[in-house]
């Protein structure tokens, strides 16, 4: 497994094959291949743009096509530099009021508790202190205020970019302020297992060739028409061997989880309360196991959806709402698009038995 990096100046993981996770909600050790944190830097220059005051919207109809040069005028007044007692990251201003999205560990300390307010580089020079408004570790979005009113909101496209498609990294890595990186959209619906950085994992991210460093964490992703598509997450270290491989949490993620946080404070997300594993090879040939395949059932949360379907720990979950399990990550992706409240239909393996169950889903804000 090769060791990801988050982008805002903490130490990167490489974590092992045979990994352990959280789902969303529960309790439970998390080890995995992680993305790392990274980037110091420090700084905001003064530069022009188009982008207006206002709340983010989805683009009605495809806009025109810009150059890149063009794309960096529109967004770079949007971008902003997030500096806390342990590193610097980016954000992007998400409202006119001074409410700015960036990733949750740019604004989280080692033990991911969030601080109580930053500082925030504007494009034009100036800073101002931001409060924490809340985090959302799941999706690793998070929302600070600005004490600054009338800003230049970027605006967000919820639509799913193409393979192909044009991207802008616009950032602050390694300090080096307003920094601009392109390439295309190499990939999407990337899954990054769980590690003790991101217990539940990155799921459903984008992945692009545009270089992301440390520091670019939470910055702005824009395709060709100036619209951010999502905010830089993670990057594989070239020590991976990895050549340009990034990843972008889109912005149908941060503008559901954003908008959900300034209203209430949290986010919401389906619980199914379970500890799984991925099926190593060593796990097999140590329990002499029929399946290769599946995500292992390691510990079963009291009370929880799980315990009370019937899930033990020992089954292996083989299909989650019709989705085929062949490992952890698409078990903790099926369970992201599925809502707090809902029934599923889960397919183990007990043994030699094939065994079917029907969880309803929990809520995070009702768990512990």
């Amino acid at each position: 497994m090769f060791g990801f990096r988050f982008r805002n100046g903490q130490a990167a993981a490489v974590l092992a094959a045979a990994v352990l996770l959280t789902v969303p909600g529960c309790t439970g050790p998390g080890a995995g291949q992680a993305p790392a944190t990274s980037g110091p830097a420090s700084g905001g220059g003064s530069s022009a743009g188009t982008a207006s005051p206002g709340p983010p919207g989805v683009l009605p109809v495809p806009a025109a096509t810009l150059s890149i040069p063009q794309v960096v005028k529109e967004v770079e007044p949007s971008v902003v530099t997030i500096t806390t007692q342990t590193g610097i990251g980016s954000g992007v201003i998400y409202r006119g009021d001074g409410s700015i999205v960036t990733d949750a560990h740019v604004v989280e300390d080692q033990q991911r508790q969030p601080f109580k307010s930053v500082r925030v580089q504007l494009a034009d020079g100036t800073q101002t202190t931001a409060s924490v408004i809340a985090v959302d570790d799941p999706t690793d979005v998070a929302v600070i205020k600005a004490d600054r009113s009338g800003l230049p909101a970027a605006r967000f496209s919820t639509a799913t970019p193409e393979v192909g498609d044009l991207t802008v990294v616009i950032g602050t890595p390694l300090g080096l302020e307003e920094t601009v990186t392109s390439g295309i959209v190499s990939g999407l619906h990337r899954n990054m297992p769980p590690s003790r950085e991101q217990p539940q994992g990155a799921l459903d991210l984008i992945q692009t060739d545009a270089p992301i460093s440390p520091g670019n964490s939470g910055g702005a992703v824009a395709d060709a028409t100036g619209a951010v598509i999502g905010l830089s997450e993670a990057y594989l270290p070239p020590s991976s061997g990895a050549v340009a491989i990034g990843f972008v949490t889109p912005s149908a993620t941060v503008t559901n989880v954003a908008d959900q946080l300034l209203k209430n404070g949290k986010a919401s997300h389906a619980v199914l309360g379970l500890v799984p594993a991925d099926l190593s090879p060593e796990i097999v040939q140590r329990f002499n196991l029929a399946t290769t395949t599946g995500a292992l059932v390691i510990q079963v949360s009291p009370a929880g959806p799980a315990d009370k379907a019937g899930i033990r720990a020992g089954d292996i979950i083989t299909s989650f709402a019709g989705q085929k399990i062949t490992q952890v990550t698409d078990l903790l992706a099926a369970l992201r698009k599925a809502q707090p409240g809902q029934q599923v239909d889960l397919t183990a393996r007990r043994g030699p038995d094939t065994k079917t169950f029907t969880a309803t889903l929990a809520n995070t804000s009702n768990t512990g």
